[in-house]
């Protein structure tokens, strides 16, 4: 796959783990490493998948995420699955009157982070499709994690209950350090002199074309004018294109030759 020249190393955390508990289709568990990749997370568990294990179908949707297929642990017993971890979320939509933590998505994704910052081994489990977890497996869990789906038609393909969780996960992740393509330009930012020459020859030739009018109106356009070039903070590159682009229009009216400019 193409990287740009300045994008960080992939995120590839083994913490929180994906636990499947018996899945039904190998679609949905290729689905479920597609969904885990694009938000970071490598550590999948299977619990006695119904259908062959390697499974073709699987591989075939995971599209570029076989390395988290090859590296997934199966397990036959669910308490096999989870015997190295320190935390157990299960997700459910359905109320089972047990006495626990209930998390959203974001509240959920938060918790697991500073846990795993505090050295803690989360493992969040998802039933399988027909119909969810038992019970009894919910049971081995210290909290239960409940998307806020519509209550009238609750049931959720299990690639999309993953890929919601691991959205929040990827979203807390950001908040503490927003990734370096979306925050480091690659020209420093412009500085107010080269705004303000590049605000002049825009005015100047707005004036040209007669833009200010009425004349006592112009100040109070140019402020407006300067407004959004200011919110967007632009750079010394995107000035210099911004002159360019002034120039280049200057120059395709006909009525002015370039030495002139």
């Amino acid at each position: 796959m193409t990287r740009a020249r300045n994008m960080p190393p992939p995120i590839e955390e083994e913490w929180p783990a994906i636990c499947l508990v018996r899945p039904q289709m190998g679609e949905n568990i290729g689905a479920v490493a597609r969904a885990m990749l694009n938000f970071g997370l490598v550590s999948l568990r299977l619990v006695a998948p119904r259908d062959r294990w390697p499974n073709p179908k699987a591989e075939v949707v995971a599209v570029g995420a076989d390395h988290v297929l090859k590296r997934a642990k199966v397990e036959w017993k669910l308490e096999d699955a989870l015997a190295d971890a320190t935390l157990v979320v299960a997700a459910t939509a359905r109320p089972r009157g047990m006495e626990k933590p209930v998390w959203g998505p974001r509240e959920a994704a938060e918790k697991l982070k500073d846990a795993i910052a505090a050295g803690e081994r989360p493992v969040v489990m998802f039933g399988p499709e027909a119909a969810g977890m038992e019970s009894d497996e919910i049971a081995k869990a210290d909290a239960i994690l409940t998307l806020p789906v519509n209550p009238g038609f609750a049931s959720l393909n299990l690639a999309n209950a993953v890929t919601v969780f691991a959205y929040a996960f990827a979203e807390a992740r950001q908040q503490a350090q927003t990734p370096v393509w979306f925050s480091t330009p690659d020209t420093p930012p412009a500085s107010q002199a080269e705004l303000e020459a590049m605000f002049l020859h825009l005015e100047e030739e707005l004036d040209r074309g007669r833009f200010f009018h009425p004349p006592d109106k112009a100040p109070l356009m140019k402020r407006n004018l300067r407004a959004p070039f200011l919110r967007a903070r632009l750079t010394e590159q995107e000035v210099r294109t911004m002159r360019g682009v002034i120039k280049a229009l200057t120059v395709g009216r006909g009525g002015r030759k370039r030495e002139d400019l």
